[in-house]
């Protein structure tokens, strides 16, 4: 039998006409992951993480997200190493990894200004991006999973990225580690998720500086984003 092909539109346009519905039962109810999934599975693909953010605060998520990470990232980069030795271990192996890279040094450049931003901003950088060996359940409850495979290198090499809520896998093969922030980012604004507690200043970043969304920033944030504009 042929696999009936999905209708985008349709399923975008009756989206769009149960926001409010969908809204509502989200912010009064509080439901869990699992019965929003239940309830509106195509909440979780990437066309409706993008549409339902668009809804919420009229930004092109992916275009303002990959923009902005491109366009700071050099500068992240420059903060990172300009102080690599107040943040251990973890930032000098960040960079060192991103020295070794021979290709597509425009895209490790951003994954490596996303992965210092928690370090950078005095948090921990595996409460956002737990990595695997073996594919296994995150026991994270707001997260990105990175699947490892060895490498002849000295760097793993990454098979799979996912996103994870409430300790399970809701989204899987996603394309590179931005989009899945930008994507994980989407989903806590889609599912009226608060940011986790230990992550506060680099969702903050994220929202404030990346995306634009809102002006009154905490003072770890104000700094960064004064150093940002140096």
């Amino acid at each position: 039998m042929k696999k009936r092909s999905v209708n985008k539109t349709y399923i975008n346009s009756n989206m769009d006409l149960t926001f409010s519905l969908r809204k509502k039962e989200i912010v009064e109810a509080e439901p869990l992951v699992s019965e929003v999934r239940e309830r509106w599975p195509a909440l979780f693909t990437e066309e409706q993480i993008c549409a339902e953010f668009y809804r919420i605060t009229t930004v092109d998520l992916m275009r303002t997200f990959h923009g902005s990470l491109e366009k700071h990232s050099a500068q992240l980069i420059r903060l990172y190493r300009a102080r690599r030795g107040a943040f251990g271990d973890d930032m000098q192996s960040l960079l060192d990894k991103l020295d070794e890279q021979t290709y597509d040094i425009v895209a490790h450049r951003k994954m490596t200004a996303l992965k210092g931003l928690p370090l950078f901003l005095r948090e921990k950088l595996g409460n956002l991006l737990k990595t695997r060996a073996k594919p296994k359940a995150s026991k994270l409850a707001s997260s990105v999973v990175e699947d490892h495979v060895a490498s002849s290198n000295s760097l793993p090499t990454v098979t799979s990225v996912a996103i994870v809520l409430e300790e399970a896998v809701v989204f899987e093969d996603v394309c590179d580690l931005p989009t899945a922030f930008a994507l994980l980012f989407g989903l806590l604004y889609a599912l009226n998720i608060d940011f986790p507690k230990e992550l506060k200043y680099t969702f903050e970043v994220i929202q404030k500086l990346l995306m634009d969304l809102g002006s009154q920033c905490s003072a770890r944030v104000q700094s960064l984003k004064t150093k940002l504009l140096l």
